[in-house]
């Protein structure tokens, strides 16, 4: 006979900013205790002082801190935490850190250390969603190991094409070859950028798509083997291939492609006997959809989803940890209205030169549908150490039509003095005729800096 759950009582947040308060408030309202680490530059941060109990773990750098496994792993045996939420970025995908938790008692709120490293190797993930049914960027087998091989590669998928490396993401060891004469720079560019931000040299090739849409779909899956759709996410407007303003539902997709998309990532999920939170992220283009790559974690954006679905998406995930089954079925989710994401990073919105420093007044966006996922506050100073993002403005509307407006006019409300951020960029955004018409792909912010930069209006 299986043993009844039992709820958690203490969980350590190993991550920092907005993800870390984000889960410190769903832990409060579930009565759980909560244990923040730090770096030293987050002393006075606001998930440090909400927390039952803190712990700093090492100097300004992530190197130092967020990337610590030791330091994380002593914060947990000397506070007594029953689990471990690893956030975004940082240690959320590497599986030697899931092992490490699982190894030292502790649970891992999040998928196994074996699902972790399959989808965390693009290849390997790849090849999995291939055998699974799911239809795949054409390109490369295997990784691409000599100048020879990238060149004879490139030939037989046919330019432009991509090389990507096939650890890691956010567009880092990503290049571009649009003809014979540019592939051998793209894999040495490539593969040095991937050595310098993964410690991973190896990279792979796919066909460039000329114009897709950015479209991820989000799922939950317990231990039970119940595994639901929590319909998708547009992430097409992104610069240098991060995200900074995403739609749910995707403005782009039918019900019909959500219903058999979806449900196809959805039975694939199934019979890998996946646990947790995934996000499964595909390119759309003529209607054709290839799979991307899978994000074994919570994602940034996953506040619109719960917006249009009404599910706690972070306390599902700590449920599902603890052995409890979902809380819901398929057919109890049901898509009602449109939400809109708009990520404010602290940098300049003109240059996008990173902006630390002190913030001297802030005021948040409110009203009717808007929702703030941030950490900062009057007087906290903005690390340069980190990511830039420093908040999130999440709106909602009944129409997509209402929640543009209503995103326009929150974010005429949203003041943060004493250092640049990108809210000029999102209220240009918010006036671009293109956006307006949701007729967009993942390169139109790149071919629309005017936009941007508030010299004309979309195209």
């Amino acid at each position: 006979m299986p043993e009844t759950p039992k709820m958690f009582s203490k969980i350590l947040i190993a991550n920092r900013g907005e993800v870390s308060l984000r889960v410190l408030r769903c832990c409060q309202e579930m009565g759980i205790k909560t244990v923040v680490v730090h770096s030293t530059a987050d002393s006075d941060s606001m998930p440090v002082r909400l927390a039952d109990e803190s712990v700093c773990i090492g100097g300004e750098t992530p190197k130092e801190s967020y990337l610590n496994m030791r330091s994380i792993m002593s914060a947990a045996e000397v506070t007594s935490s029953d689990a471990v939420h690893p956030g975004v970025g940082f240690l959320s995908e590497n599986p030697d850190f899931v092992k490490m938790t699982i190894d030292h008692g502790f649970e891992f709120i999040g998928p196994s250390p074996e699902h972790v490293q399959l989808m965390g190797n693009k290849i390997t993930a790849k090849a999995t969603m291939q055998g699974l049914g799911i239809p795949t960027i054409p390109g490369s087998k295997e990784i691409i190991d000599s100048e020879a091989d990238a060149v004879k590669q490139a030939a037989s998928i046919g330019f432009p094409i991509l090389i990507k490396a096939s650890s890691g993401g956010g567009g880092k060891g990503m290049k571009i070859a649009y003809n014979e004469n540019e592939v051998l720079q793209a894999y040495r560019l490539a593969r040095a950028e991937a050595k310098a931000n993964f410690g991973n040299d190896q990279v792979y090739m796919e066909k460039y798509l000329k114009a897709p849409r950015h479209i991820e779909f989000q799922i939950i899956a317990d231990k039970l083997g119940h595994v639901v759709l929590l319909g998708e996410r547009d992430c097409s407007i992104q610069r240098n291939h991060q995200k900074i303003w995403e739609e749910a539902p995707a403005p782009a997709i039918t019900e019909k492609q959500r219903e058999k998309v979806g449900g196809l990532l959805a039975r694939a999920i199934k019979k890998l006997k996946y646990v947790g939170v995934g996000t499964i992220e595909m390119l759309l283009e003529d209607d054709k959809f290839y799979f991307m790559e899978m994000n074994t974690r919570l994602q940034v954006e996953h506040a619109i989803t719960e917006m249009v679905t009404g599910i706690d998406i972070v306390k599902e995930q700590i449920r599902v940890a603890a052995g409890f089954p979902l809380s819901f079925a398929q057919k109890d989710v049901v898509l009602k209205g449109h939400s809109i994401e708009c990520r404010i990073n602290a940098e300049d919105p003109k240059t996008f030169f990173p902006s630390p420093g002190t913030i001297t007044y802030y005021h948040p966006a409110g009203g009717p549908g808007v929702r703030i996922d941030s950490h900062i506050y009057s007087g906290y100073t903005v690390p340069s150490y980190y990511d830039s993002l420093i908040g999130k403005l999440v709106v909602y509307g009944d129409t997509r039509s209402e929640c543009l407006s209503r995103v326009r006019r929150a974010l005429q409300e949203y003041v943060v003095e004493g250092i640049a951020t990108t809210i000029p960029l999102h209220v240009n955004l918010t006036n671009a005729a293109d956006i307006i018409s949701g007729k967009y792909s993942i390169h139109w912010l790149a071919n629309n800096l005017d936009v941007v930069l508030g010299n004309k209006k979309g195209e």
